[in-house]
């Protein structure tokens, strides 16, 4: 199936060059685009895409708060979006996550990470800039005064391997590759983490393995 995507930054350029990267892919395809949030939202809306490509910075209203309205909790049947921006100042990185986006990526970071991001998300997962997945790990390790939130159900040995992997960054296909195992029993692992721990994403149930002590 097609993937359809909706972006939204205030730069023309921008919307033009990730338009170009996203229909060049042969399983996507843009579906419209926005110069601000309040025009990304109601596209949103109207359009239901699979995939929305949020700037932060923009007029209106501001992608986080965008990210609020069509993803955060208590939204039903909420919309997968991802951040790209050109900055990675940690209260973007938290309030986008936190506000409901699935992926957080940086601008630089190249035509392949976006298409790797977009495809993430319409998948049910979560990518990250690695250089914010490097800093948000360090500061996840530091202790912390609230105890970390007990499972739902226990994990199995080879889900708390998969939440360690997960906790260092690892992709599915890296995970696959040091277990020895499938990259769909990796994703049915990750989709069994995500409900026992009650997390949204990568980086929460990375969030939960460091305050857990399970890194340590």
């Amino acid at each position: 199936m097609t993937i359809r995507v909706l972006i939204a930054d205030d730069q023309e350029m921008v919307r033009t060059g990730f338009r170009m990267i996203v229909d060049s892919q042969p399983d996507m395809t843009v579906v419209g685009d926005a110069a601000d949030g309040r025009q990304a939202v109601e596209l949103a809306r109207r359009l239901r895409p699979d995939v929305c490509l949020f700037d932060i910075r923009m007029p209106a209203m501001d992608g986080l708060e965008a990210t609020r309205l069509l993803a955060g909790p208590g939204v039903p049947d909420p919309l997968r979006i991802v951040i790209v921006t050109t900055f990675d100042m940690d209260e973007y990185v938290y309030g986008a996550l936190r506000g409901g986006a699935v992926g957080f990526l940086l601008k630089d970071g190249g035509p392949a990470l976006l298409v790797e991001a977009i495809r993430a998300a319409s998948n049910g997962e979560s990518l990250v800039s690695p250089s914010i997945t490097v800093r948000l790990l360090e500061q996840l390790a530091r202790p912390r005064q609230a105890p970390p939130v007990q499972p739902r159900e226990s994990l199995t040995e080879r889900e708390l391997d998969v939440v360690r992997l997960v906790a260092r960054g690892r992709t599915n296909e890296e995970i696959a590759g040091e277990l020895f195992v499938s990259l769909s029993t990796v994703k049915t692992h990750v989709g069994s983490i995500h409900r026992k721990l009650g997390t949204r994403n990568r980086v929460e149930t990375a969030a939960w393995a460091w305050e857990s002590g399970l890194m340590r």
